[in-house]
């Protein structure tokens, strides 16, 4: 009896977001294009992001039409210690990306206010609170901190306790520094739970009522009538 043909095995089907990934890793200036937890992230070339970003905005492939979030990440034990991450969304197709690039605390990273305007307002809180070099911003200023804030704070080589603290000062109608004061007050803690004062809670006015109306009823002892 003649074997039977041995039938091939079907071809995995890729899924959507493994077709686009396989796409965009082939675009200039992309390292690597990964799924992370169910989502697409792509390592780029900071020299190239700029480029890479419109390609993912105009090529109907991908059409990333918005910006959703720029922010950065710190890692200290790295050389170039900041990434850069850019979160973009397609509403025509329904698709995200997280395009990622690295940087240090001196290499600029080119700005893409020019492809979505609305990168100005992150670019400028990723050098507020992380010091990341945006080259093409025309308007790179603090937005969280006060203009004369020395550091970036959210850096994790940033101290907890500074030397000076900030506050406006009503009579000279500016905003002053002075030396950190870490006043403490005596304070007794007794531990005792706040519920524990509480005899009566909202709604428990019943419950209250039926056990008064328990103790008024007399029991009498047995053999008196």
């Amino acid at each position: 009896m003649a074997d039977a043909p041995e039938v091939a095995a079907a071809a995995p089907v890729e899924t959507p977001l493994e077709v686009m990934a396989r796409a965009i890793v082939a675009l200039p200036g992309v390292a690597d294009a990964r799924i992370e937890k169910g989502e697409l992230v792509v390592d780029a070339a900071r020299e190239a992001l700029v480029p890479l970003m419109v390609t993912l905005r105009d090529d109907p492939r991908f059409a990333f039409e918005q910006v959703m979030d720029i922010c950065g990440v710190d890692w200290p034990e790295r050389g170039e210690r900041f990434d850069v991450v850019y979160n973009l969304l397609s509403v025509s197709l329904n698709h995200r990306v997280r395009v990622i690039v690295t940087t240090d605390e001196v290499a600029p990273v080119p700005s893409v206010h020019g492809v979505w305007p609305v990168a100005t307002w992150w670019e400028r809180e990723a050098w507020d609170l992380y010091g990341i070099v945006f080259s093409g911003q025309p308007d790179l200023r603090r937005i969280l901190t006060d203009y004369g804030f020395d550091g970036h704070p959210l850096r994790k080589d940033f101290p907890l306790t500074g030397y000076v603290e900030v506050r406006y000062d009503e009579e000279r109608k500016s905003v002053i520094y002075e030396p950190v004061k870490l006043t403490q007050d005596f304070r007794n803690f007794d531990f005792v739970s706040p519920w524990e004062a509480v005899t009566t809670l909202p709604g428990d006015e019943k419950v209250h009522q039926e056990r008064a109306a328990d103790k008024a009823v007399v029991i009498e002892p047995p053999g008196k009538a």
